[in-house]
């Protein structure tokens, strides 16, 4: 409790100008008491309007008090000065130089916590309480602290820029009304701000459907990249597999015609050998000089000379197998033709595949009569009026 009352005390015997202990203590005509060189600083700036006003309750004073030192206050400061306890902050309420800084504040000065439209000054929360406590503030619009405050005070007329002009699509204070921008369309600015709020809302509710839209067509696009995906996959396989039974069957016929041609090969050389062995033995036989053996054999010899006769010798030098190779050649032109003739439409059928989502709109009459169709109507439900040629 005690603490308590000293930290009454401390608040009570503070400059609300720089929030540390009254120094020179002097106290204006509303009541309210500051350090002489706070509030004599303060007036200094307001020296040019020819109004001088309270910090804390806005009152105005015309001409400029004459500040009177307050003894009773002096006396009190100087007993708490020397308990040793300070009414100075904390560092970390000092605005840095990011920070907005209290307008009221002298020398060091603290930060601001809302910046007011109307008075167009920011407060820390110690000169922001009147803004609370007064009925003279009551009206007045708090926001968030900004540093650009003065973009709301006309350049020309030095006044809080109130109005919005829709003609000329910027914002004017009440003067400009009446000069440059008489007989625009204007309205307050809270009333354009909240217009172009609702259009803002109509705009990000579009843009959040048509990303709604862009999502399902995104989809629609990954279930159709995977159909193509698998379409062509099993295109490739089912290919493969025809081609490499197509190739299969081709070596199995080359094999065929080798075997064929190897297995007449041993038949016809056979039968050559076997006649040049009965030729030889018909000269051998001939060639004897043993009477006895020459009339031995002369039986045979009579039947291999008739069976060994030059006429039934049909000699075809190198000419044997061209028929088989003219055969083959002949076939392979053909399945050379076929494959040709069908490569190309298989060819056609790739590149014509429809891989879209909807074919697009025809251009031409050619292409609307596509979609032409005889249209009759009922005579007994058509209208009255219409008339059937």
């Amino acid at each position: 409790m005690a603490q308590k009352g000293v930290q009454l005390d401390r608040e009570t015997f503070s400059c609300s100008i720089c929030l540390d202990l009254l120094k020179d203590p002097v106290t204006t005509a509303c009541g309210h008491s500051y350090c002489r060189n706070c509030i004599k600083s303060f007036w200094d700036e307001e020296d040019r309007k020819g109004i001088h006003s309270c910090p804390q309750c806005r009152k105005t004073f015309t001409p400029r008090p004459v500040l009177e030192k307050n003894v009773m206050f002096a006396a009190l400061v100087e007993q708490l000065k020397k308990t040793g306890l300070q009414a100075a902050p904390a560092d970390h309420y000092y605005a840095g130089p990011e920070d907005v800084a209290c307008d009221v504040c002298t020398g060091r000065k603290l930060k601001a916590i809302k910046s007011c439209l109307v008075c167009l000054a920011s407060y820390c929360e110690k000169h922001l309480q009147p803004h609370y406590e007064s009925q003279t503030f009551k009206k007045h619009t708090l926001v968030k602290t900004s540093v650009t405050l003065q973009e709301n005070i006309c350049s020309r007329h030095d006044e809080v820029m109130k109005i919005f002009c829709r003609t000329d699509q910027q914002s004017i204070c009440y003067l400009c009304l009446m000069d440059e921008h008489k007989g625009h369309e204007t309205v307050p600015a809270a009333a354009e701000r909240t217009e172009k709020q609702k259009e803002l809302e109509v705009r990000r509710l579009n843009i959040q459907q048509r990303i709604q839209e862009r999502e399902k067509d995104v989809k629609l696009l990954q279930q159709e990249v995977e159909a193509i995906n698998g379409s062509a996959d099993k295109a490739v396989e089912d290919s493969e597999e025809m081609f490499t039974e197509l190739i299969r069957l081709i070596q199995k016929r080359s094999s065929d015609v080798k075997q064929q041609v190897r297995s007449q090969q041993e038949t016809e050389v056979s039968r050559v050998k076997e006649l040049q062995e009965k030729l030889e033995q018909e000269i051998q036989l001939s060639h004897t000089e043993d009477h006895n053996q020459f009339l031995h054999n002369y039986p045979s010899l009579s039947a291999l000379s008739e069976s060994t006769h030059s006429s039934s010798i049909n000699i075809r030098p190198l000419s044997y197998f061209e028929d088989v190779t003219a055969a083959v050649s002949e076939t392979r032109d053909k399945l050379q033709d076929i494959l040709r003739e069908e490569w190309t439409n298989i060819s056609l059928t790739v590149t014509e595949e429809d891989v879209l989502l909807s074919p697009p709109e025809p251009k031409t009459r050619a292409g609307f009569l596509k979609y032409s169709h005889e249209i009759t109507l009922d005579p007994n439900t058509a209208n009255t009026h219409l008339l059937f040629v």
